[in-house]
């Protein structure tokens, strides 16, 4: 009787309980896993692959290159212009936490744009459309967007295909009402409220691909891409399967009415490179914030490319994909008003409609510049002391926003 009383003691006590808890979760964890493997396994989609080293082509890249890419001037195959031509921009948001690099997926953008996130920490918008036709890009770290990344992102289309990992909000569950406490987020920083008033964000169906609430495996998943990397490093997307997610949600080349996305597209203007017989400018220096050297940038000039290689905290900044350092035809620099932390979340401010002073570098040059940009959905333009368009050198064009008043030494 002693022992048959023990048992019965033992399957109801709060230890017994917790046992065939994790033992159940352990089975759920498994059986969940096997099924995913064996979903992979038959083939009806593949993880995203994490191996160093460039993709094979798809295309002959040896052909002619006679198309002219209209987000940056650079001249392609007409097989990869048959390919961006059934797409829309992806506008990505990539981080740059020091641990974060290298980021996979850089070295096949068209434009970059640059600007601090949070605690002078720099996050980019990575806009991938002619680079990313010949070969899917695994690119990465995913990360979370700011209100003023949407505002550069806006000006590709009226619905451009707009990935990220969260945003600024105020939504919280354990709140009551769903709502933050007045004070934690500002209204002028929300960034779910901005694509609310542009209309990107329509649960799975809109143009806003957030991989917190409407976007998923296998278009986007947590790779654990080297040793030890932080769980929020490791949101990896798959270039060709966001193409293919923004279709299936009538968001291609064409919307259901017919009308492409670039119908009102101001494209930039765009030159042949002409470097200078005598370089006058080889090294280009900045911070975004005084005691933040990890995310201190520098371009050198490379006179054999014509074009100006990074570095990143002191060290060459390269693609995790193919272990080459990222480069870029143009650096555009502007000056942008700072305001913040503006709220408990310590979330930035910066000023990115209007006008401002600007410099561009390009063919060994410095050009003394103003952008200008009316509204959230306007192309950002940029013209001379002259009051006259910039044109830019065909390739890469790099968009550093700088804090006004910060030195930029070249």
């Amino acid at each position: 009787m002693d022992k048959k009383y023990k048992f019965v003691e033992f399957i109801t006590s709060k230890k017994f309980t917790t046992v065939i808890g994790f033992v159940g979760i352990y089975l759920l964890i498994t059986g969940i896993s096997l099924g995913i493997f064996t979903f992979i396994k038959k083939g009806s989609v593949s993880p995203i692959s994490t191996n160093q080293g460039s993709s094979k082509a798809r295309v002959d890249l040896s052909k002619p290159k006679t198309e002219v890419c209209p987000l940056n001037g650079m001249k392609y195959t007409k097989e990869e212009k048959d390919i961006w031509e059934k797409r829309r921009p992806i506008t990505a948001m990539i981080e740059n936490h020091a641990d974060s690099r290298p980021q996979a997926g850089l070295s096949k953008t068209d434009v970059i744009y640059e600007a601090v996130a949070e605690g002078g920490i720099t996050r980019f918008l990575a806009v991938y459309y002619c680079a990313a036709s010949a070969e899917d890009v695994s690119i990465r770290p995913i990360r979370s967007a700011r209100f003023y990344f949407v505002n550069w992102a806006a000006e590709y289309g009226k619905n451009p295909l707009f990935v990220h990992q969260g945003g600024a909000n105020n939504f919280c569950t354990s709140c009551y009402g769903g709502v933050k406490p007045r004070g934690d987020v500002d209204p002028s920083v929300d960034v779910y409220k901005l694509l609310d008033k542009l209309g990107w964000a329509n649960g799975r169906y809109g143009n806003d691909m957030d991989g917190q609430t409407n976007l998923g495996f296998p278009q986007i998943q947590r790779v654990e891409w080297k040793a030890d990397v932080a769980w929020e490093h490791r949101v990896t997307g798959s270039t060709d399967l966001l193409f293919e997610e923004g279709a299936k949600r009538g968001f291609g080349y064409k919307n259901e009415e017919n009308i492409s996305w670039d119908n009102d597209f101001i494209t930039w203007k765009f030159i042949d490179d002409k470097p200078t017989s005598s370089t006058k400018v080889s090294d280009i220096s900045f911070e975004f914030w005084k005691n933040k050297p990890d995310y201190d940038v520098e371009w050198k000039y490379d006179e054999a490319t014509n074009s100006y290689k990074r570095f990143n905290g002191g060290k060459e900044h390269v693609d995790y994909n193919n272990n080459e350092q990222l480069s870029t035809k143009n650096v555009v620099v502007i000056f942008v008003a700072e305001k913040g932390p503006v709220d408990k979340e310590l979330h930035m401010s910066y000023t990115v409609t209007g006008t401002g002073e600007a410099l561009i570098f390009q063919n060994g040059e410095a050009i003394k510049a103003t952008w200008s940009k009316k509204s959230i959905t306007d192309r950002m333009k940029l013209t001379d002391e002259d009051g006259k368009e910039i044109s830019f050198v065909r390739g890469r064009i790099w968009i550093e926003a700088v804090p006004k008043g910060n030195e930029i030494n070249y």
